[in-house]
């Protein structure tokens, strides 16, 4: 009898599945044994249903009336994601949201982990920021070659991110995590993952506007010419 080939996961949902990862690590944490599906949906922000729906790309998880083993099910997500092995990451731009990043402690136990740290700045070159000694990005393409890279974090300014996100990809590098404020331009088989924070805190303004019942203040639209009204 041939197998059952897996069911591919949907991107939305691999996104939620990470935020479940996240809230059972700090029930862990917590000493928590079990979790309700009802409680670990309000602790990631949906509702019930889809957070059971997500969870069927597992297979069977929970049992009625008992919940989730918090253990059990932070494991399967662990095994889903692919953070069962370590994943080296190198980091290009160590302003202060680079600096802070590579200095966040909490990648490490989820999988991640920064193993080349480089800037144009000389006055940053040579410094040592979260156990690692930021090198000149002249060096990118060897640090990838030493390191073995598969995930590269661009945190510089827009003007840049390209040239960087081109020469990442030059080396083998198929992941990329980028916090420019810019939309770079890959190839096929190479993954972006956007991270806009002016955007988000945009989408937190408007729903805060909402919530005070405040009505948007939306330019009415003019007419394209040559179209009839």
């Amino acid at each position: 009898m041939p197998q059952s080939r897996p069911r591919i996961i949907p991107e939305a949902t691999v996104a939620r599945l990470a935020v479940y990862l996240r809230v059972l690590a700090g029930l862990a944490d917590g000493g928590r044994s079990h979790v309700s599906s009802g409680e670990l949906a309000s602790a990631a922000g949906v509702n019930p249903a889809g957070l059971r729906k997500d969870l069927s790309y597992l297979g069977p998880c929970g049992v009625r009336g008992v919940g989730y083993s918090v253990s059990g099910l932070r494991d399967r997500l662990t095994d889903a994601l692919g953070g069962e092995r370590s994943r080296p990451c190198v980091l290009i731009g160590i302003g202060r949201l680079g600096s802070a990043l590579a200095d966040y402690a909490g990648f490490a136990s989820r999988g991640f982990e920064f193993v080349g740290l480089l800037d144009t700045d000389p006055a940053t070159v040579g410094h040592r920021v979260g156990g690692l000694q930021v090198r000149p990005v002249q060096e990118l393409e060897a640090v990838v070659a030493e390191t073995h890279a598969t995930i590269g974090v661009i945190t510089t300014p827009a003007e840049v991110a390209q040239s960087v996100c081109d020469r990442l990809v030059s080396v083998g590098v198929r992941s990329i995590l980028n916090f420019a404020p810019v939309a770079l331009t890959v190839p096929a088989g190479v993954d972006v993952r956007k991270v806009d924070l002016s955007v988000e805190l945009q989408v937190l303004a408007f729903l805060d506007q909402q919530r005070d019942g405040t009505p948007p203040l939306l330019a009415p639209l003019r007419p394209a010419q040559g179209v009839a009204r």
